[in-house]
């Protein structure tokens, strides 16, 4: 009896697949020419369609489906799931907007659930993915930043927060180049007091990345071409300290000692005091 109702159970589900997929030749149920409403079947069986739609790849349908689960069927268990389904789904489109917002909805309804954190991850996704080239507006790079962050620091011991702090090193280095990029367009027209301030920026606030040492070189060139010979020397101290085996390390020591100069910390200016933090580590 049991391999019977087992054997039943196979061919019903056959048969669903064949019935939904028909429905109007791949169109979703109620919609096709035979009219079958969507409402006729049960929250599994809809559930069930949505993945399959993700088997075959269309994301675009499959989140459609599992959000029909959640409307029918808002009190079921496979209502939760669908949620999170709909964000996977519409994230596989590239339909970011959608997949934050069923993202955030599981957050905000389940957020002691196990699936918040693959929620939050996703959510910082929406954003990550979308992060452009260096030369475009770097509003979604800061989004994302935030978003991996909440992950990294609410969920610390999730599957999801290696790879959130991956990620947030990148998303943190595009935006120290967005800086250098800004800093070397004004450097090449001569406006030093422009691309000094970004590359400050990479020093003061992003010195964990891999533009520090350039924006340490460029500081020594556009701080000499204004004179400010103080600067320009401090800003080669640095860089001989910590990026010495470098190649922005040997251009700014030809600079320097081509003039006349050393590379040591002099003055009492800003880099003065990141030289007094970073290399003898006098915080006051």
């Amino acid at each position: 009896m049991a391999a019977g109702r087992s054997a039943r159970a196979v061919i019903g589900a056959g048969l669903l697949m064949v019935t939904l997929a028909a429905c109007g030749g791949g169109e979703r149920p109620g919609f096709g020419p035979d009219g079958v409403p969507i409402e006729n079947f049960t929250a599994e069986q809809i559930f069930e369609r949505g993945e399959f739609e993700l088997d075959r790849r269309d994301p675009e349908d499959a989140a459609f489906y599992f959000s029909e689960v959640e409307r029918l069927y808002p009190y079921s268990e496979l209502a939760k799931r669908a949620v999170i389904m709909q964000a996977f789904a519409h994230h596989q489109n590239k339909d970011y907007e959608n997949s934050r917002s069923a993202a955030q909805r599981y957050i905000d309804f389940f957020p002691t659930d196990e699936d918040a954190a693959y929620a939050q991850y996703l959510l910082a996704l929406s954003y990550y993915d979308q992060i452009e080239d260096v030369g475009r507006d770097q509003g979604l790079t800061f989004q994302a930043l935030q978003a991996l962050r909440t992950v990294i620091e609410r969920y610390p011991d999730s599957e999801y927060a290696r790879s959130s702090v991956l990620k947030f090193d990148l998303a943190f280095d595009h935006l120290a180049a967005k800086e250098m990029e800004i800093g070397r367009f004004y450097l090449k027209r001569n406006h030093y007091p422009a691309a000094i301030n970004r590359f400050r920026v990479v020093v003061e606030d992003f010195q964990t990345t891999t533009h520090t040492a350039e924006a340490l070189h460029r500081l020594v060139e556009s701080y000499l071409s204004l004179g400010l010979t103080d600067e320009a020397q401090t800003a080669g101290a640095i860089l001989g300290y910590n990026f010495q085996s470098t190649d922005w390390y040997e251009d700014s020591f030809k600079l320097l000692t081509g003039r006349g100069l050393e590379l040591k910390a002099t003055g009492d200016n800003w880099l003065a005091q990141v030289y007094r933090q970073m290399v003898r580590g006098q915080w006051l």
